[in-house]
């Protein structure tokens, strides 16, 4: 008579190992790319305003409280499209803000292929936290 085997539950090290590699790559790249989109929206604010280098009060306008900087982000959708400096920098930043949360997506995405329910589900409730607290933040 032959012995019939179940399926292996165990995580699997080739699918684990892939994931570990895709998420530091995933960290590093959003870290880098988002630097290089802060550092050319700074040289393009300097390149359409060179008077920020020139003049404190001119450079205070632009960083004071209430500046004229991308609200939201069809805001800065449009100011990027326009070249805007400001606009490049909060696309940084964005980028910046979505590594962790790509970062969470691929690892619920691994948990999942490796059938761990137990972490799959924390990594859901960890994204659906992230969300949650970005949609309180924007109505509040």
């Amino acid at each position: 008579m032959r012995e019939e085997r179940k399926p292996s539950t165990a995580p699997r090290p080739e699918v684990m190992k892939r994931v570990e590699l895709l998420i530091s790559r995933l960290l590093l790249g959003g870290i880098v790319t988002s630097m290089a989109t802060v550092l050319l929206g700074l040289l393009l604010v300097f390149t359409h305003h060179p008077d920020f280098l020139r003049s404190a009060a001119d450079l205070q306008r632009l960083t004071a409280p209430g500046a004229a900087l991308p609200n939201s982000l069809a805001d800065v959708a449009r100011g990027v499209v326009a070249g805007r400096g400001q606009a490049v920098v909060a696309l940084g930043l964005l980028l910046l803000i979505a590594t962790p949360i790509l970062r969470v997506v691929v690892s619920m995405i691994g948990f999942a292929l490796q059938r761990d329910r137990t972490y799959t589900v924390i990594s859901a409730v960890v994204l659906a936290v992230l969300l949650i607290s970005f949609l309180l933040g924007k109505v509040g």
